[in-house]
């Protein structure tokens, strides 16, 4: 076999690898009739093809290319043209890949519970849809979730390009579900959702800008100021999740975080996440705020008898001794101060939670204990969930269950009234304002003058 030969027989390979990884859909992904209820809507396997077109076009453009001057081109040139057009397949590829992944997980043991956490997704864009309307530019698609290992869960949002598929941009939100965190009452779920409206409501630099500012004018301490800038989009997670799903949201949130204290008490250098010891007074901070000081002041008893601030810790003088000073001015810049990408509203006024949510949350958990249907919109059962499982009188399979089934029933729902508003081919897009009945009226939270500064000390 001479150069030109081994050449073409290479290319002939490229070529009938080509278009293997062009489409995908239910029964390509194994999903069968059983699974539909809990599969992703018939407009994320859209855009999920248009974008594996997209990149299926570049392969035949850079193999039409490749076959038209291979005969005519040093050999290394040939060998640089078929890089190129791997390249390409390699993209479509992972492309294809993560979709699969993804999606097929519907057809799993797991499908009901992701398709319960899309529920609550869908709904805490809802709720901002319900409190800010046209606020979003354009239609939006529902985040859509799967399981991974890992200890957190994670989010891939909308439109960032990921390294993984070499650049290419996410179409659609992703939320990342470790295997064994997939019962509804995951409070840390609704901070993951919040990284997504951060993103979508696209306020990033805004909140990191005033954040920086903030704290620059109250202590002139760049390092202070540069840490907490670094911080700013963790904070504002944990801040909504509260708006989210209430007091409920930062238990569940100090559940997630309370390790040994040598993790606790640990700050990590350059690291994005608060140190875990200083994240629960933000929270505590963000229910006194809104009217719940008692579960403020619970909360942070509870922390401060797990966690000595006199003992060995590995956070720096400056941050420990800057809490009650900077904690409610942080607070502050990122909950309740207005954004002109917010159309002059603070974050309060967008995502609102009152204390008659509360009560209603409160009441939810006791129907969940009692096997009933909450009433409530999906964000909000999360919470109900938290409660109902704190009360030890439910047993956690059976909660998971049920808290499962009425989830998905909602999320039907809302499915139902997007393809009335959008057609069948858009019933992945968010629900007009309005038609659900998930998310409740606006209303101004309350402001309250209070601080962290004798907890803290």
């Amino acid at each position: 076999m001479d150069t030109r030969r081994f050449l073409q027989t290479k290319m002939a390979g490229l070529a009938a690898r080509m278009s293997r990884l062009a489409r995908i859909d239910n029964a390509f992904v194994g999903l069968r009739p059983q699974d539909l209820p809990y599969a992703p809507s018939p407009e994320h396997f859209q855009v999920a093809n248009q974008r594996l077109h997209k990149v299926e076009q570049r392969i035949r453009t850079r193999f039409a290319q490749l076959r038209h001057h291979w005969r005519d081109q040093p050999v290394q040139r040939t060998l640089i043209d078929m890089a190129l057009v791997e390249r390409e397949l390699d993209r479509a590829r992972r492309l294809f890949g993560m979709f699969y992944e993804v999606f097929a997980q519907r057809g799993t043991s797991f499908g009901p519970a992701l398709s319960a956490h899309d529920a609550i997704a869908q709904d805490c864009y809802v709720a901002v849809r319900e409190a800010a309307p046209r606020i979003f530019d354009g239609p939006l698609l529902k985040p859509v979730c799967y399981m991974e290992h890992g200890y957190s869960p994670a989010t891939m949002r909308r439109g960032v390009a990921l390294s993984r598929l070499l650049g290419e941009a996410n179409p659609f939100p992703l939320i990342r579900i470790p295997w064994d965190r997939d019962q509804p009452w995951q409070s840390v779920f609704l901070h993951e959702v919040a990284h997504n409206l951060h993103a979508d409501l696209g306020i990033w630099q805004e909140n990191r800008q005033a954040v920086v500012r903030r704290v620059i004018g109250q202590l002139r301490d760049p390092f202070l100021a540069t840490v907490y800038g670094r911080w700013h989009k963790e904070i504002f997670a944990d801040l909504a999740a509260i708006l989210l799903g209430g007091p409920a949201a930062a238990w569940g949130m100090a559940d997630f975080l309370a390790h040994p204290a040598p993790r606790t008490m640990t700050y990590r250098p350059g690291g994005a996440h608060p140190t875990a010891y200083l994240r629960v007074y933000l929270l505590a901070e963000m229910m006194r705020r809104l009217g719940f000081t008692r579960d403020g002041t619970r909360l942070l008893r509870v922390w401060q008898t797990l966690y000595q601030r006199s003992g060995p810790n590995r956070i720096p003088p400056a941050l420990v001794q800057s809490v009650p000073r900077l904690v409610p001015e942080v607070v502050d810049e990122i909950a309740f101060q207005t954004r002109r990408n917010l159309a002059q509203r603070a974050l309060v006024d967008v995502i609102p939670f009152r204390r008659d949510d509360e009560e209603a949350i409160r009441d939810g958990a006791a129907a969940l204990r009692e096997g009933r249907s909450t009433g409530l919109p999906p964000r909000f059962v999360v919470s109900a969930a938290h409660y109902a499982l704190e009360s030890g009188r439910v047993r956690p399979t059976e909660l998971a269950q049920r808290v499962t089934r009425e989830l998905i029933a909602l999320g039907r729902e809302s499915a139902q009234a997007a393809a009335q508003a959008h057609g069948p081919a858009r019933a992945g897009r968010l629900p007009p304002p309005g038609s659900t009945g998930s998310a409740r009226p606006a209303m101004p939270s309350s402001s309250l003058s209070s601080s962290v500064r004798a907890l803290a000390a």
